[in-house]
């Protein structure tokens, strides 16, 4: 386990510096973000004498320094946002603790990167718990009896003045494949990784219960190639922590101290997917989809283009479409910027819909417009405007949107 000597909180779109500021970072913390920001990283921009991070949030830990990037929607601090995201994300993931009843997860609101290990451990403990699967694997090497097939080129190769040895090709069924080496190699890196004293037993206890599996080389087509089915279903959450993990590990091949792991994502695919979870789940008389896609065009070659809204409520006893599409950013006032009601005024003909609104965290407000036709006349259409007011408490927020877009609906 490292020691974290250092603990940076920042919020999406704010600046570090190496000359100026409250928080400032070192010339080789600077030093290496850069090298890890290479040609492009979609976290945070390069600029004279520091970074800038991006609309994405999350941790970057980068050697012995952890940097937290936090939402920023409203004028509520780290102290308030720190608990808001981490509860998003266990919603997200399907670890509500009111709608779970996973009580297990009982970490304190450290960081992201603490939730990340604790889920990942949970999934892993559970599993253990519950028998790891076995599959089949072929194998060959030297054996004192004859089972399974024998090699004849390697028996002669290797076995001609060992007459009482058998090289063959044999069937294993056993505990010792892929998927158990992908989630050992996770187990060990956070180990290597975690500062949180409240994970470092359990890890070590699943190392001691977990049976040791090879060092395999872990791609993205290492992942690609598992195929779920009922026997091994259970194991997607741990896989897909697992993937996030080790694919965003980047070890300092150079100096072998600045090690980065980014476990970062994109606000605006959270704030989407957190408002589609808790309208799916609350929402007693609406179904509630999400990116329902439509062929919109095709042009000579033969390749398609199509129309994806965010989410679409449909009434199953009137027929009443309603289209959501949600947007992470603070409008402070202003219009909807025309690129969005563009977008929400095709989707108004395109999928028949009787209402379509723009979904904004913020001080709660509702307007309501009417889109101009060809004759430069006001339409029947409408677009609405909806701003939700965020909660320090995540059960508050989440009835919230579910009222506010009850209302909306059912009007």
């Amino acid at each position: 386990m490292i020691k974290v000597k250092e603990h940076i909180t920042v919020f999406e779109h704010e600046k570090l510096l190496t000359d100026k500021g409250e928080k400032r970072i070192s010339e080789d913390l600077h030093l290496a973000l850069e090298n890890y920001y290479g040609d492009y990283s979609p976290f945070f921009t390069l600029i004279r004498n520091g970074v800038q991070f991006n609309e994405y949030v999350g941790v970057i830990q980068v050697g012995n320094t952890l940097i937290e990037v936090l939402p920023k929607a409203d004028k509520n601090g780290e102290e308030v946002w720190r608990p808001l995201l981490i509860n998003m994300i266990r919603t997200v993931w399907g670890f509500d603790v009111k709608d779970t009843g996973s009580s297990s997860l009982k970490i304190k609101n450290n960081s992201i990167l603490d939730l990340y290990f604790e889920m990942f451990v949970t999934e892993t403990e559970r599993l253990l718990h519950k028998g790891l699967i076995k599959k089949y694997r072929r194998t060959e090497g030297q054996r004192n009896a004859l089972k399974g097939q024998l090699n004849f080129a390697q028996q002669i190769n290797r076995n001609l003045t060992h007459q009482e040895r058998f090289y063959v090709k044999y069937t294993h069924y056993d505990v010792h494949h892929p998927l158990h080496c992908i989630l050992y190699k996770a187990l060990k890196l956070i180990q290597q990784l975690n500062t949180n004293i409240n994970i470092k037993g359990r890890l070590g206890a699943l190392l001691l219960n977990f049976p040791e599996m090879d060092d395999i080389k872990v791609t993205e087509k290492s992942f690609s190639r598992i195929g779920y089915d009922r026997k091994n279903s259970d194991y997607r959450k741990a896989v897909e922590i697992s993937r996030l993990i080790l694919l965003n590990y980047h070890p300092d091949l150079t100096r072998g101290k600045n090690n980065v792991l980014a476990l970062m994502f994109d606000m605006n695919m959270l704030w989407e997917q957190f408002v589609y979870v808790v309208l799916q789940r609350k929402l007693k008389h609406c179904k509630v989809k999400s990116q329902l896609s439509k062929k919109f065009w095709l042009s000579l070659s033969g390749k398609r283009t199509g129309m994806k809204p965010d989410i679409v409520l449909e009434n199953p006893e009137t027929g009443n479409k309603t289209v959501l599409d949600t947007k992470w950013k603070n409008l402070n006032g202003m219009n909807p910027s025309p690129e969005d009601l563009r977008q929400m005024y095709v989707y108004h003909d395109y999928f028949a819909a009787d209402k379509v609104a723009l979904i904004y965290p913020g001080t709660h407000f509702v307007a309501t417009g009417n889109y101009y036709g060809a004759d430069a006349v006001l339409s029947t259409k409408i677009c609405s405007v909806i701003q939700i007011d965020t909660h320090s408490n995540i059960e508050q927020w989440k009835t919230e949107i579910c009222r506010c877009i009850e209302d909306f609906a059912g009007e």
